[in-house]
Protein backbone atom coordinates (compact mmCIF):
# COMPACT_ATOMS: atom_id res chain seq x y z
CA UNK A 1 0.00 0.00 0.00
CA UNK A 2 2.93 2.58 0.83
CA UNK A 3 4.39 1.63 -2.42
CA UNK A 4 1.28 2.49 -4.39
CA UNK A 5 0.54 5.97 -2.12
CA UNK A 6 4.18 6.79 -3.39
CA UNK A 7 2.94 6.32 -7.06
CA UNK A 8 -0.18 8.43 -6.53
CA UNK A 9 1.52 11.34 -4.72
CA UNK A 10 4.22 10.98 -7.67
CA UNK A 11 1.21 11.41 -10.47
CA UNK A 12 -0.27 13.97 -8.52
CA UNK A 13 3.03 16.13 -8.57
CA UNK A 14 3.26 15.51 -12.10
CA UNK A 15 -0.50 16.78 -12.65
CA UNK A 16 -0.02 19.83 -10.86
CA UNK A 17 3.57 20.81 -12.35
CA UNK A 18 2.32 19.83 -15.60
CA UNK A 19 -0.79 22.78 -15.00
CA UNK A 20 1.51 25.17 -13.42
CA UNK A 21 4.16 24.84 -17.01
CA UNK A 22 1.25 25.04 -19.22
CA UNK A 23 -0.26 28.04 -17.52
CA UNK A 24 2.77 29.84 -17.36
CA UNK A 25 3.36 29.67 -20.76
CA UNK A 26 0.48 31.08 -21.44
CA UNK A 27 1.58 34.34 -19.50
CA UNK A 28 2.56 37.38 -22.05
CA UNK A 29 6.21 38.55 -21.58
CA UNK A 30 7.26 42.18 -22.55
CA UNK A 31 11.14 42.77 -23.06
CA UNK A 32 12.25 46.09 -21.43
CA UNK A 33 13.57 47.26 -24.51
CA UNK A 34 12.15 49.83 -27.17
CA UNK A 35 9.91 48.28 -29.80
CA UNK A 36 10.52 49.66 -32.96
CA UNK A 37 7.21 50.14 -35.39
CA UNK A 38 7.98 46.57 -36.86
CA UNK A 39 8.13 45.30 -33.41
CA UNK A 40 5.53 46.93 -31.76
CA UNK A 41 3.09 45.52 -34.68
CA UNK A 42 4.29 42.26 -34.21
CA UNK A 43 4.02 41.82 -30.37
CA UNK A 44 0.21 43.40 -30.11
CA UNK A 45 -1.09 40.95 -33.54
CA UNK A 46 0.80 38.02 -30.91
CA UNK A 47 -0.85 39.60 -28.18
CA UNK A 48 -4.47 39.44 -29.77
CA UNK A 49 -3.79 36.24 -32.04
CA UNK A 50 -3.43 34.65 -28.57
CA UNK A 51 -6.53 36.28 -26.55
CA UNK A 52 -9.02 36.99 -28.63
CA UNK A 53 -11.59 36.29 -26.27
CA UNK A 54 -9.74 39.41 -24.43
CA UNK A 55 -8.18 41.81 -27.02
CA UNK A 56 -9.00 43.40 -30.47
CA UNK A 57 -6.43 45.31 -32.11
CA UNK A 58 -7.40 47.74 -34.95
CA UNK A 59 -6.00 51.00 -36.52
CA UNK A 60 -7.46 54.54 -36.65
CA UNK A 61 -5.78 55.33 -39.44
CA UNK A 62 -2.30 56.20 -41.35
CA UNK A 63 0.43 58.17 -40.53
CA UNK A 64 2.31 60.62 -43.10
CA UNK A 65 4.71 57.79 -43.95
CA UNK A 66 1.86 55.24 -43.88
CA UNK A 67 2.50 53.19 -40.55
CA UNK A 68 -0.51 52.05 -38.90
CA UNK A 69 -1.84 53.87 -35.89
CA UNK A 70 -2.57 50.97 -33.97
CA UNK A 71 -4.84 50.78 -30.72
CA UNK A 72 -5.31 47.38 -28.62
CA UNK A 73 -8.65 47.04 -26.90
CA UNK A 74 -8.69 44.95 -24.03
CA UNK A 75 -12.12 43.89 -22.26
CA UNK A 76 -14.12 41.10 -21.60
CA UNK A 77 -16.18 41.72 -24.58
CA UNK A 78 -13.92 43.11 -27.15
CA UNK A 79 -15.94 42.72 -30.10
CA UNK A 80 -19.22 43.83 -28.79
CA UNK A 81 -19.69 46.90 -26.37
CA UNK A 82 -22.58 46.53 -24.17
CA UNK A 83 -24.62 48.92 -23.23
CA UNK A 84 -23.65 51.34 -20.47
CA UNK A 85 -20.16 49.61 -20.65
CA UNK A 86 -17.72 52.75 -20.87
CA UNK A 87 -14.17 53.65 -23.16
CA UNK A 88 -11.64 54.79 -22.10
CA UNK A 89 -8.05 54.85 -23.27
CA UNK A 90 -4.66 55.87 -22.77
CA UNK A 91 -3.08 57.72 -25.64
CA UNK A 92 1.17 57.40 -25.33
CA UNK A 93 4.60 58.65 -27.83
CA UNK A 94 2.55 62.24 -28.85
CA UNK A 95 5.66 63.71 -29.38
CA UNK A 96 8.10 60.52 -31.00
CA UNK A 97 10.94 61.60 -28.78
CA UNK A 98 8.96 60.89 -25.46
CA UNK A 99 9.20 57.03 -25.39
CA UNK A 100 8.71 55.98 -21.99
CA UNK A 101 4.80 55.43 -22.46
CA UNK A 102 5.05 53.90 -25.62
CA UNK A 103 6.65 50.92 -23.78
CA UNK A 104 4.85 51.59 -20.81
CA UNK A 105 1.54 50.94 -22.39
CA UNK A 106 2.86 47.40 -24.15
CA UNK A 107 3.51 46.48 -20.45
CA UNK A 108 0.04 47.41 -19.48
CA UNK A 109 -1.51 45.10 -21.84
CA UNK A 110 0.37 42.52 -20.95
CA UNK A 111 -0.11 43.16 -17.24
CA UNK A 112 -3.72 43.30 -17.45
CA UNK A 113 -4.37 39.65 -19.79
CA UNK A 114 -1.72 38.05 -17.44
CA UNK A 115 -3.54 38.99 -14.12
CA UNK A 116 -7.55 38.39 -15.85
CA UNK A 117 -7.54 35.49 -13.95
CA UNK A 118 -5.51 36.44 -11.00
CA UNK A 119 -6.84 39.89 -10.07
CA UNK A 120 -10.26 40.40 -8.92
CA UNK A 121 -9.55 44.62 -9.69
CA UNK A 122 -7.90 43.44 -13.00
CA UNK A 123 -11.23 41.38 -14.37
CA UNK A 124 -13.72 43.96 -12.48
CA UNK A 125 -12.12 46.73 -14.96
CA UNK A 126 -11.91 44.50 -17.98
CA UNK A 127 -15.46 43.15 -17.07
CA UNK A 128 -16.93 46.57 -16.58
CA UNK A 129 -14.66 48.82 -19.11
CA UNK A 130 -13.61 48.96 -22.62
CA UNK A 131 -9.87 49.97 -22.10
CA UNK A 132 -8.09 51.19 -25.26
CA UNK A 133 -4.30 51.55 -25.76
CA UNK A 134 -2.60 53.45 -28.25
CA UNK A 135 1.02 52.74 -28.03
CA UNK A 136 2.37 55.45 -30.89
CA UNK A 137 0.32 58.76 -32.30
CA UNK A 138 3.48 59.29 -33.83
CA UNK A 139 5.52 56.48 -35.14
CA UNK A 140 7.20 58.52 -37.92
CA UNK A 141 8.86 60.48 -34.83
CA UNK A 142 9.53 57.77 -32.75
CA UNK A 143 11.87 56.11 -35.33
CA UNK A 144 13.82 59.69 -36.00
CA UNK A 145 14.36 60.42 -32.34
CA UNK A 146 17.44 59.46 -30.65
CA UNK A 147 18.00 56.79 -27.72
CA UNK A 148 19.63 58.17 -24.67
CA UNK A 149 19.09 61.56 -25.38
CA UNK A 150 17.01 63.57 -22.71
CA UNK A 151 16.44 66.95 -24.28
CA UNK A 152 14.36 67.50 -27.03
CA UNK A 153 15.08 65.91 -30.56
CA UNK A 154 13.82 65.61 -34.16
CA UNK A 155 11.66 62.95 -33.03
CA UNK A 156 9.40 65.42 -31.49
CA UNK A 157 7.51 66.58 -34.74
CA UNK A 158 5.84 63.85 -37.28
CA UNK A 159 7.02 63.44 -40.77
CA UNK A 160 5.80 66.65 -42.41
CA UNK A 161 7.80 68.62 -39.03
CA UNK A 162 4.46 69.35 -37.01
CA UNK A 163 3.72 69.07 -33.39
CA UNK A 164 0.77 67.38 -33.20
CA UNK A 165 -0.03 68.70 -29.99
CA UNK A 166 -0.34 72.82 -31.07
CA UNK A 167 -2.02 70.71 -34.31
CA UNK A 168 -6.18 70.46 -32.61
CA UNK A 169 -8.89 73.02 -33.50
CA UNK A 170 -8.28 75.38 -30.26
CA UNK A 171 -11.59 76.22 -27.86
CA UNK A 172 -10.17 80.22 -27.09
CA UNK A 173 -8.41 81.12 -30.70
CA UNK A 174 -8.37 80.26 -33.87
CA UNK A 175 -5.67 77.42 -34.98
CA UNK A 176 -4.55 78.24 -38.87
CA UNK A 177 -2.44 75.10 -38.83
CA UNK A 178 -3.24 72.39 -41.54
CA UNK A 179 -4.48 69.31 -39.79
CA UNK A 180 -1.94 66.44 -40.16
CA UNK A 181 -3.33 62.77 -41.21
CA UNK A 182 -2.36 61.72 -37.38
CA UNK A 183 -4.86 64.95 -36.00
CA UNK A 184 -7.63 63.81 -38.27
CA UNK A 185 -7.67 60.03 -37.44
CA UNK A 186 -7.68 60.43 -33.46
CA UNK A 187 -10.30 63.22 -34.48
CA UNK A 188 -12.63 60.26 -36.85
CA UNK A 189 -11.75 57.81 -33.09
CA UNK A 190 -13.25 60.37 -30.84
CA UNK A 191 -16.32 60.31 -32.86
CA UNK A 192 -16.79 56.65 -33.74
CA UNK A 193 -16.05 55.93 -29.88
CA UNK A 194 -17.42 57.54 -26.89
CA UNK A 195 -14.68 58.08 -24.51
CA UNK A 196 -15.38 59.31 -21.43
CA UNK A 197 -11.94 59.50 -19.88
CA UNK A 198 -8.29 59.69 -20.76
CA UNK A 199 -4.91 60.55 -20.44
CA UNK A 200 -2.04 61.73 -23.04
CA UNK A 201 1.24 60.37 -21.81
CA UNK A 202 3.98 62.51 -22.34
CA UNK A 203 8.10 62.57 -21.18
CA UNK A 204 9.98 65.58 -20.07
CA UNK A 205 8.92 66.05 -16.28
CA UNK A 206 7.01 64.57 -13.98
CA UNK A 207 3.90 65.65 -13.17
CA UNK A 208 0.00 65.29 -13.62
CA UNK A 209 -1.30 68.18 -15.97
CA UNK A 210 -5.33 68.94 -16.99
CA UNK A 211 -7.33 71.51 -18.82
CA UNK A 212 -7.56 74.10 -19.93
CA UNK A 213 -4.34 74.21 -21.43
CA UNK A 214 -4.69 78.06 -22.75
CA UNK A 215 -6.09 80.80 -22.28
CA UNK A 216 -8.40 83.49 -23.52
CA UNK A 217 -6.40 85.85 -25.64
CA UNK A 218 -7.23 89.02 -23.72
CA UNK A 219 -4.97 87.10 -20.74
CA UNK A 220 -1.98 86.45 -22.95
CA UNK A 221 0.92 88.43 -22.80
CA UNK A 222 1.78 89.09 -25.98
CA UNK A 223 5.72 89.94 -25.83
CA UNK A 224 6.45 86.76 -23.64
CA UNK A 225 5.34 83.02 -22.81
CA UNK A 226 2.46 83.40 -20.96
CA UNK A 227 2.87 81.44 -17.34
CA UNK A 228 1.58 80.63 -14.01
CA UNK A 229 -1.93 82.20 -14.61
CA UNK A 230 -4.85 79.27 -14.50
CA UNK A 231 -7.49 78.35 -17.32
CA UNK A 232 -9.95 77.25 -15.42
CA UNK A 233 -12.83 74.96 -16.67
CA UNK A 234 -16.28 74.25 -15.56
CA UNK A 235 -15.21 70.98 -14.43
CA UNK A 236 -12.04 72.05 -12.72
CA UNK A 237 -13.18 70.05 -9.31
CA UNK A 238 -12.95 66.74 -11.12
CA UNK A 239 -10.14 67.57 -13.50
CA UNK A 240 -7.51 68.44 -10.31
CA UNK A 241 -9.14 65.50 -9.01
CA UNK A 242 -8.06 63.11 -11.96
CA UNK A 243 -5.35 64.44 -11.94
CA UNK A 244 -4.12 64.17 -8.55
CA UNK A 245 -5.32 60.23 -8.48
CA UNK A 246 -2.45 59.66 -10.77
CA UNK A 247 -0.54 61.76 -9.23
CA UNK A 248 -0.76 60.33 -5.91
CA UNK A 249 -0.65 57.21 -7.02
CA UNK A 250 3.23 57.37 -8.43
CA UNK A 251 5.55 56.75 -6.24
CA UNK A 252 7.40 59.63 -6.42
CA UNK A 253 5.09 62.37 -9.10
CA UNK A 254 3.28 63.49 -5.81
CA UNK A 255 6.62 65.03 -3.95
CA UNK A 256 5.89 67.38 -6.88
CA UNK A 257 9.50 68.32 -7.58
CA UNK A 258 10.36 70.01 -11.13
CA UNK A 259 12.85 68.80 -13.50
CA UNK A 260 15.03 71.36 -14.22
CA UNK A 261 15.87 74.73 -12.02
CA UNK A 262 14.23 77.95 -12.79
CA UNK A 263 10.69 76.25 -12.79
CA UNK A 264 8.63 76.04 -9.66
CA UNK A 265 7.69 72.60 -8.08
CA UNK A 266 4.53 71.55 -8.88
CA UNK A 267 1.62 71.22 -5.89
CA UNK A 268 1.57 67.57 -5.31
CA UNK A 269 2.83 66.58 -8.40
CA UNK A 270 -0.21 68.21 -10.66
CA UNK A 271 -1.00 71.85 -12.17
CA UNK A 272 -3.53 73.45 -14.65
CA UNK A 273 -2.11 72.76 -17.80
CA UNK A 274 -2.51 76.94 -18.62
CA UNK A 275 -1.03 78.10 -15.47
CA UNK A 276 2.73 75.69 -16.40
CA UNK A 277 2.74 77.53 -19.86
CA UNK A 278 -0.39 77.89 -22.26
CA UNK A 279 -0.58 76.06 -25.44
CA UNK A 280 -3.18 76.71 -28.31
CA UNK A 281 -4.13 73.55 -30.43
CA UNK A 282 -3.72 71.03 -27.35
CA UNK A 283 -5.24 67.60 -27.53
CA UNK A 284 -6.15 67.59 -23.96
CA UNK A 285 -8.64 70.79 -24.72
CA UNK A 286 -10.01 69.22 -27.69
CA UNK A 287 -11.03 66.18 -25.83
CA UNK A 288 -12.83 67.89 -23.50
CA UNK A 289 -14.47 69.93 -25.62
CA UNK A 290 -15.62 68.31 -28.77
CA UNK A 291 -15.80 65.41 -27.53
CA UNK A 292 -16.71 65.50 -24.11
CA UNK A 293 -14.25 63.27 -23.35
CA UNK A 294 -12.00 63.89 -19.92
CA UNK A 295 -8.53 63.65 -20.34
CA UNK A 296 -5.13 65.03 -18.73
CA UNK A 297 -1.86 64.72 -19.62
CA UNK A 298 0.58 62.87 -17.40
CA UNK A 299 4.62 63.40 -17.67
CA UNK A 300 6.09 60.35 -17.13
CA UNK A 301 10.11 61.19 -16.80
CA UNK A 302 12.30 64.02 -16.58
CA UNK A 303 14.48 62.48 -19.78
CA UNK A 304 12.57 62.52 -22.86
CA UNK A 305 14.29 58.87 -24.39
CA UNK A 306 15.93 57.11 -21.33
CA UNK A 307 18.06 54.41 -21.40
CA UNK A 308 16.59 50.82 -21.95
CA UNK A 309 17.73 50.33 -18.26
CA UNK A 310 15.30 52.63 -16.43
CA UNK A 311 12.47 50.87 -18.21
CA UNK A 312 11.91 48.20 -15.26
CA UNK A 313 11.76 51.42 -12.60
CA UNK A 314 9.57 53.53 -15.01
CA UNK A 315 6.63 50.44 -15.04
CA UNK A 316 7.47 50.11 -11.11
CA UNK A 317 6.61 54.03 -10.74
CA UNK A 318 3.59 53.96 -12.94
CA UNK A 319 1.97 50.76 -12.70
CA UNK A 320 -0.30 51.23 -9.85
CA UNK A 321 -1.19 54.97 -11.18
CA UNK A 322 -2.13 52.98 -14.56
CA UNK A 323 -4.35 50.63 -13.08
CA UNK A 324 -5.97 53.13 -10.57
CA UNK A 325 -6.73 55.83 -12.81
CA UNK A 326 -8.62 53.43 -15.18
CA UNK A 327 -11.36 53.30 -12.95
CA UNK A 328 -12.49 56.93 -12.54
CA UNK A 329 -14.50 56.03 -15.28
CA UNK A 330 -16.78 54.77 -12.81
CA UNK A 331 -17.57 57.74 -10.78
CA UNK A 332 -20.33 60.33 -11.18
CA UNK A 333 -23.65 59.92 -13.70
CA UNK A 334 -25.20 57.66 -16.77
CA UNK A 335 -27.99 56.66 -18.46
CA UNK A 336 -30.27 56.78 -21.18
CA UNK A 337 -32.08 59.60 -22.78
CA UNK A 338 -35.35 58.23 -24.17
CA UNK A 339 -38.54 59.61 -25.37
CA UNK A 340 -42.49 58.27 -23.19
CA UNK A 341 -42.21 55.51 -25.98
CA UNK A 342 -39.01 54.32 -24.39
CA UNK A 343 -37.13 54.83 -27.81
CA UNK A 344 -33.29 56.20 -27.12
CA UNK A 345 -32.91 59.13 -28.16
CA UNK A 346 -29.06 60.29 -29.65
CA UNK A 347 -27.13 63.58 -29.84
CA UNK A 348 -29.29 64.86 -27.24
CA UNK A 349 -27.29 67.86 -25.55
CA UNK A 350 -26.71 67.56 -22.19
CA UNK A 351 -25.35 69.63 -19.62
CA UNK A 352 -25.12 69.50 -15.86
CA UNK A 353 -26.79 72.61 -14.59
CA UNK A 354 -24.09 75.31 -13.39
CA UNK A 355 -21.02 74.03 -15.35
CA UNK A 356 -20.73 75.72 -18.70
CA UNK A 357 -19.88 72.68 -21.04
CA UNK A 358 -22.06 70.36 -23.11
CA UNK A 359 -21.88 66.85 -23.85
CA UNK A 360 -24.11 64.45 -26.04
CA UNK A 361 -25.63 61.17 -25.65
CA UNK A 362 -24.12 58.76 -27.99
CA UNK A 363 -25.90 56.65 -31.33
CA UNK A 364 -27.44 54.22 -28.63
CA UNK A 365 -28.71 57.11 -26.52
CA UNK A 366 -26.51 56.49 -23.67
CA UNK A 367 -24.12 59.35 -21.92
CA UNK A 368 -21.47 59.41 -18.84
CA UNK A 369 -20.34 62.47 -17.03
CA UNK A 370 -17.45 62.25 -14.27
CA UNK A 371 -18.66 64.29 -11.42
CA UNK A 372 -17.28 64.38 -8.26
CA UNK A 373 -19.69 63.28 -4.39
CA UNK A 374 -22.35 66.28 -4.67
CA UNK A 375 -25.69 67.01 -5.46
CA UNK A 376 -26.35 68.17 -9.37
CA UNK A 377 -28.93 68.82 -12.12
CA UNK A 378 -28.84 67.63 -15.20
CA UNK A 379 -30.32 69.51 -18.14
CA UNK A 380 -31.48 67.55 -21.59
CA UNK A 381 -31.64 69.35 -25.14
CA UNK A 382 -33.17 68.03 -27.83
CA UNK A 383 -35.31 69.85 -31.34
CA UNK A 384 -39.27 68.97 -30.73
CA UNK A 385 -39.01 68.04 -27.08
CA UNK A 386 -39.45 70.21 -24.09
CA UNK A 387 -36.37 70.95 -21.83
CA UNK A 388 -35.82 68.82 -19.65
CA UNK A 389 -34.66 68.91 -15.70
CA UNK A 390 -33.62 66.21 -13.51
CA UNK A 391 -31.77 66.44 -9.55
CA UNK A 392 -29.84 63.28 -8.59
CA UNK A 393 -26.92 62.61 -6.31
CA UNK A 394 -23.52 60.96 -6.45
CA UNK A 395 -21.73 59.19 -3.96
CA UNK A 396 -18.45 58.70 -3.62
CA UNK A 397 -16.55 55.91 -5.80
CA UNK A 398 -19.63 54.78 -7.25
CA UNK A 399 -21.89 55.68 -10.53
CA UNK A 400 -25.55 56.59 -10.62
CA UNK A 401 -27.47 55.47 -13.33
CA UNK A 402 -29.91 58.03 -14.17
CA UNK A 403 -32.44 57.31 -17.14
CA UNK A 404 -34.12 60.36 -18.33
CA UNK A 405 -37.23 60.91 -20.65
CA UNK A 406 -37.85 63.53 -22.86
CA UNK A 407 -41.33 64.49 -23.86
CA UNK A 408 -43.23 66.75 -26.49
CA UNK A 409 -45.38 69.69 -25.83
CA UNK A 410 -48.36 67.56 -26.52
CA UNK A 411 -47.23 64.71 -24.68
CA UNK A 412 -46.36 66.79 -21.57
CA UNK A 413 -49.90 67.83 -20.50
CA UNK A 414 -49.21 68.84 -16.99
CA UNK A 415 -47.02 65.67 -15.98
CA UNK A 416 -43.49 66.07 -16.49
CA UNK A 417 -41.97 62.98 -14.88
CA UNK A 418 -38.28 61.52 -15.46
CA UNK A 419 -37.38 57.92 -14.84
CA UNK A 420 -34.44 57.65 -11.85
CA UNK A 421 -32.21 55.11 -10.98
CA UNK A 422 -30.44 55.98 -7.56
CA UNK A 423 -27.20 53.36 -7.13
CA UNK A 424 -26.62 54.61 -3.19
CA UNK A 425 -30.05 53.61 -2.10
CA UNK A 426 -31.54 51.76 -4.91
CA UNK A 427 -34.30 53.83 -5.18
CA UNK A 428 -36.08 53.68 -8.83
CA UNK A 429 -39.02 56.55 -8.75
CA UNK A 430 -40.64 59.33 -10.80
CA UNK A 431 -38.86 62.90 -10.34
CA UNK A 432 -42.41 65.11 -11.08
CA UNK A 433 -40.55 68.61 -11.73
CA UNK A 434 -41.38 69.89 -8.32
CA UNK A 435 -42.13 67.07 -5.99
CA UNK A 436 -40.68 63.81 -5.80
CA UNK A 437 -43.04 60.31 -5.90
CA UNK A 438 -41.19 57.48 -4.25
CA UNK A 439 -41.89 54.30 -6.32
CA UNK A 440 -41.25 50.85 -4.91
CA UNK A 441 -37.49 50.05 -3.72
CA UNK A 442 -35.68 47.56 -5.48
CA UNK A 443 -31.91 46.60 -5.23
CA UNK A 444 -28.86 45.49 -7.90
CA UNK A 445 -26.79 42.80 -7.03
CA UNK A 446 -23.93 42.05 -8.33
CA UNK A 447 -22.77 38.80 -9.08
CA UNK A 448 -19.21 38.03 -9.09
CA UNK A 449 -19.06 34.69 -9.84
CA UNK A 450 -21.59 35.39 -13.17
CA UNK A 451 -20.80 38.90 -13.74
CA UNK A 452 -24.34 39.57 -13.77
CA UNK A 453 -26.75 41.94 -12.10
CA UNK A 454 -29.99 40.78 -11.26
CA UNK A 455 -32.80 42.83 -9.89
CA UNK A 456 -34.00 41.91 -6.17
CA UNK A 457 -36.95 43.39 -4.43
CA UNK A 458 -36.37 44.67 -1.00
CA UNK A 459 -35.19 47.86 0.22
CA UNK A 460 -31.73 47.14 1.06
CA UNK A 461 -28.94 49.27 0.12
CA UNK A 462 -26.85 48.54 -3.12
CA UNK A 463 -23.39 46.69 -2.05
CA UNK A 464 -20.56 48.40 -4.22
CA UNK A 465 -18.40 45.78 -5.85
CA UNK A 466 -15.85 48.84 -6.90
CA UNK A 467 -15.17 50.51 -3.97
CA UNK A 468 -14.36 47.24 -2.48
CA UNK A 469 -12.09 46.19 -5.10
CA UNK A 470 -10.04 50.10 -4.96
CA UNK A 471 -10.07 50.13 -1.21
CA UNK A 472 -6.62 50.31 -0.47
CA UNK A 473 -5.63 47.02 1.59
CA UNK A 474 -8.49 46.06 0.92
CA UNK A 475 -8.45 41.79 1.40
CA UNK A 476 -11.17 41.93 -1.99
CA UNK A 477 -8.10 43.16 -4.39
CA UNK A 478 -5.71 40.55 -3.31
CA UNK A 479 -7.92 37.52 -2.20
CA UNK A 480 -7.90 34.26 -4.03
CA UNK A 481 -11.11 34.16 -5.92
CA UNK A 482 -12.41 30.71 -6.04
CA UNK A 483 -14.86 31.81 -9.06
CA UNK A 484 -11.84 32.47 -11.44
CA UNK A 485 -9.07 30.54 -10.48
CA UNK A 486 -7.62 27.54 -8.79
CA UNK A 487 -3.77 27.97 -6.85
CA UNK A 488 -1.32 25.86 -6.52
CA UNK A 489 2.15 27.20 -5.05
CA UNK A 490 3.18 30.57 -4.67
CA UNK A 491 2.32 32.28 -8.05
CA UNK A 492 1.27 29.54 -9.80
CA UNK A 493 -2.30 29.49 -11.28
CA UNK A 494 -3.98 27.20 -13.09
CA UNK A 495 -6.34 28.78 -16.04
CA UNK A 496 -10.11 27.16 -17.52
CA UNK A 497 -8.36 26.47 -20.88
CA UNK A 498 -6.25 23.47 -18.68
CA UNK A 499 -9.21 21.91 -16.83
CA UNK A 500 -9.92 18.97 -19.90
CA UNK A 501 -6.07 17.81 -19.43
CA UNK A 502 -6.40 17.76 -16.26
CA UNK A 503 -9.74 15.94 -15.98
CA UNK A 504 -8.16 13.28 -18.05
CA UNK A 505 -4.75 13.06 -16.06
CA UNK A 506 -6.49 12.42 -12.99
CA UNK A 507 -9.02 9.58 -14.05
CA UNK A 508 -6.12 8.09 -15.25
CA UNK A 509 -5.07 8.47 -11.55
CA UNK A 510 -7.74 6.87 -10.23
CA UNK A 511 -8.00 3.72 -12.79
CA UNK A 512 -4.50 3.17 -11.52
CA UNK A 513 -5.45 2.98 -7.74
CA UNK A 514 -8.44 1.52 -8.81
CA UNK A 515 -6.50 -1.76 -10.57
Amino acid sequence: MGHLGWHIRFLLSAVVTLACEASEQQLIDVDYQYHRYDDMTTLLQNITNRFPELTKLYSIGLSVDRKELWVILLSSTPNERPLLKPNVKYIANMHGDESVGRELLLHLAAYLINNYNKDPYVRWLMDNTQIHLMPSMNPDGFEMAIEGLCSRSPGRNNAHGVDLNRNFPDYFEENLQKEEPETKAVKKWLNDIPFVLSANLHGGALVASYPFDNLPPSQKNKNAPTRYIKSFTPDDDVFHHLALLYSSQHTTMHQGKSCRSGIPDFSDGVTNGAEWYAVKGGMQDYNYVHAGCMEITVELSCCKYPIPSELPKFWEENRKALLDYLAAAHQGVRGLVMDSSNRTLPETRLKIKGRDMNFHTTKKGEYWRLLLPGNYTIEAYLKGFVITEVQFSVMSKKMTTLNLTMFTEEELQGIKTSTMFDSDTGTISELNFTTRIDLEKTTEKYNSDKTTISHVSGSARLTSYFEAMTDKGSPARHAQNDALEVTHGEGCTVHHGLFLPLVILICLVSVYIHI
